[in-house]
């Protein structure tokens, strides 16, 4: 079983959506984007999934808020690494920012691991809603936004003094907003501007990725051809390519595996 994969690994080509499938139909959620993992509680229910009972669920925080408990969450999730043997560097710092990008690369790796070890189906007798209740401090998830929808509820129907005060209410912002309203109109356009010149570069970043991926994993594909496969060159490139995280210390090691292997070759030639 492995724990660490190179980045041309197909693993990193299995998109959002399949992902957040992935999550909520094994854990009962309905996660709508990748960064709402980033607390860290969703990783290690996973890896409660593939290894019931391993992680201990009471101290697993589903509210984590502040970086603080987001950071316990992945310490958790660190001791289960541990206790496996797994040998993956996690990158908390940029993970608890909500990095899309970056949380959508563990969660694909993780993904990748967990299909590993129980061959991508599902296990019929865990019941992550159940698990979660043991969790630290549970609210499920977005259940807060739940117990939001159901006091506006209870509001709707308390009676007419609430109906009173929204009506007043509504009276005293059209008053108040009527002067604003132009600028208002100025700030949506310019927001509005803002967005798409920011969709329209997300759409470059996407597209200049996908290069980058491409010209690696064309060079991968070369140094895998038999005859050169196993020539110094090749295995160096692969040492890069194949490297846990994104350091200077890939370069490094490729370098000195060369310099090893010109420095024995200098020596049988002398």
């Amino acid at each position: 079983m492995v724990s660490s994969i190179g980045i041309m690994d197909s693993a990193y080509f299995v998109g959002r959506n399949e992902i957040l499938n992935w999550i909520n139909n094994r854990l009962h959620l309905n996660l709508s984007r990748v960064e709402e993992a980033a607390p860290g509680a969703v990783q290690c229910q996973l890896m409660d999934m593939t290894y019931p009972g391993i992680v201990p669920m009471h101290k697993v925080n589903f509210d984590a808020k502040t970086e603080y408990d987001m950071i316990q969450n992945y310490k958790i999730l660190q001791e289960v690494f541990s206790k496996l043997k797994i040998e993956k560097h996690v990158e908390v710092s940029r993970l608890i920012k909500g990095r899309p990008l970056d949380n959508l690369e563990f969660l694909q790796w993780l993904k990748h691991y967990c299909d590993s070890v129980n061959g991508g189906h599902m296990n019929e007798n865990y019941n992550p809603v159940e698990r979660r209740g043991k969790g630290g401090k549970d609210r499920n998830l977005k259940c807060s936004l739940r117990s939001s929808k159901t006091n506006t509820m209870n509001n709707t129907g308390s009676g007419n003094t609430v109906s009173s005060n929204r009506t007043s209410g509504a009276k005293q912002f059209k008053s108040s907003g009527a002067v604003g309203r132009p600028n208002s109109s100025a700030e949506i356009q310019a927001l509005s501007k803002e967005i798409t010149e920011l969709k329209l570069a997300n759409d470059v970043l996407e597209k200049e990725r996908a290069f980058y991926f491409g010209k690696l994993r064309d060079i991968e594909i070369l140094c895998q051809v038999p005859e050169v496969e196993d020539a110094p060159v090749s295995v160096a490139i692969k040492k890069i390519l194949y490297a846990d995280d994104a350091e200077e210390s890939a370069l490094d090691a490729a370098q000195g595996y060369l310099d090893q292997i010109m420095k024995a070759e200098a020596e049988i030639e002398d």
